[in-house]
């Protein structure tokens, strides 16, 4: 009797420090360690604790903490692809998710071969006994939290009851993160760090827009419309995949966003109210110059253009349909640049504005060329480092 009053008083303490200070105050990784020091204290000796916490994205499978004793605690991401994995089938994780009950393993004697890598590597670790929490949400979904301890003998079953018993506290003290981070990883997916940054803070109302000087960026597959007649819609799909792929690397890796796929095409922006017009333009070269380096581009050829100015850039659309998106004469310029550089037969090409602040190394004057919608010839240069 006294042990279970003993145990309730614990879990009430913990659990009050859960649904109260840490969920208003704590990043994930605090709410972890100082729920790991409350169980310290309480006794029960841990060598590692995992709790992940599952996610709706098309690319990451979950995010979570990872604290290992002497290490502190560290975040991780699943990716989507890891659920087809062997790490991931058969593991206490996915029997918590299909079940919704508790896991537990003795760590002494186990055999490579009967049982699951995972246990093994907590094994290997010099752990001793092993439980996997179900900790579920308030849409249903059921989150891991896994507890290694290293003692001799393993979990004590007054360890295994409270930390058990502190299950609706742990979720009720992480859901509000997951829930933020979900929402944050996702509009990230679709609209880009940038703009989903702004959308996060707030920014998401109808024409809630801003003008900004920046190096805009367009990619374009060449005769789209000859390879989608014929590909498979299968490989045709491949094709586009592994070609966006390129071009989002690129445009990431210089501190670009990439704000639509329009068809074949690609749309990104490069901010110059962070950097200067001269770095915007250069970072978006810089991209182009990456794109082109990679081995998929001689089998799914493509071209670039690259103009810089003032843009339209937020929110546009009707009452209940809103895109993000840059527009404005720069971006119109910019379309009839790429339609330059198809016919002109050149893998990049910019405007004089962006050619003005490139190194002269890497631009060629192509000279002045019609565009539609403008009645004198315009500049049109070509960007050469991307032969090198």
């Amino acid at each position: 009797m006294a042990e279970t009053e003993d145990i309730a008083a614990v879990q009430a303490d913990i659990a009050f420090w859960l649904i109260g200070p840490a969920r208003l105050s704590l990043s994930p990784g605090d709410i972890v360690t100082g729920l790991i020091d409350r169980l310290a204290a309480a006794g029960v000796p841990l060598l590692r604790v995992r709790i992940g916490q599952r996610v709706a994205n098309p690319m990451t499978s979950a995010w979570g903490v990872i604290w290992t004793r002497g290490k502190g605690a560290e975040r991780y991401t699943v990716p989507r692809s890891m659920l087809a994995t062997p790490s991931y089938r058969g593991s206490p994780f996915e029997w918590i998710n299909e079940t919704r009950q508790s896991f537990r393993s003795r760590l002494e004697r186990l055999e490579e071969g009967r049982d699951h890598i995972v246990l093994l590597e907590q094994a290997a670790a010099g752990g001793t006994d092993y439980l996997v929490l179900p900790i579920e949400y308030g849409d249903g979904s059921v989150q891991g939290g896994s507890f290694t301890t290293d003692r001799p003998g393993g979990f004590s079953e007054r360890d295994l009851a409270l930390i058990e018993g502190l299950a609706p506290a742990i979720a009720a003290a992480l859901e509000p993160a997951a829930m933020r981070h979900s929402m944050a990883s996702l509009l990230e997916v679709y609209l880009g760090t940038g703009p989903a940054d702004r959308i996060g803070k707030g920014a998401f109302r109808r024409g809630e827009t801003t003008e900004i000087e920046a190096a805009v960026l367009v990619t374009d597959l060449r005769d789209f419309t000859g390879l989608s007649e014929r590909l498979p819609p299968g490989d045709l799909l491949d094709s586009l995949g592994s070609y966006f792929e390129v071009v989002v690397d690129a445009v990431r890796s210089e501190g670009g966003d990439v704000l639509k796929f329009i068809g074949d095409g690609v749309l990104s922006v490069f901010s110059a109210e962070e950097h200067d017009r001269e770095e915007a333009c250069m970072r978006a070269a810089r991209s182009i110059i990456r794109a082109f380096g990679q081995p998929a581009v001689s089998e799914k050829p493509f071209v670039a253009a690259v103009h810089v100015g003032s843009v339209v850039y937020g929110n546009i659309g009707s009452l209940d349909r809103l895109d993000f998106t840059v527009v404005g004469p720069t971006v119109n310029y910019l379309s009839r640049l790429e339609t330059a550089a198809k016919l002109l037969d050149k893998k990049a090409v910019c405007s004089k504005e962006v050619a003005s602040v490139l190194p002269p190394g890497m631009i060629r004057d192509l000279g002045r060329h019609t565009l539609k919608g403008f009645a004198d010839p315009q500049a049109v240069f070509e960007i050469r480092a991307v032969d090198r």
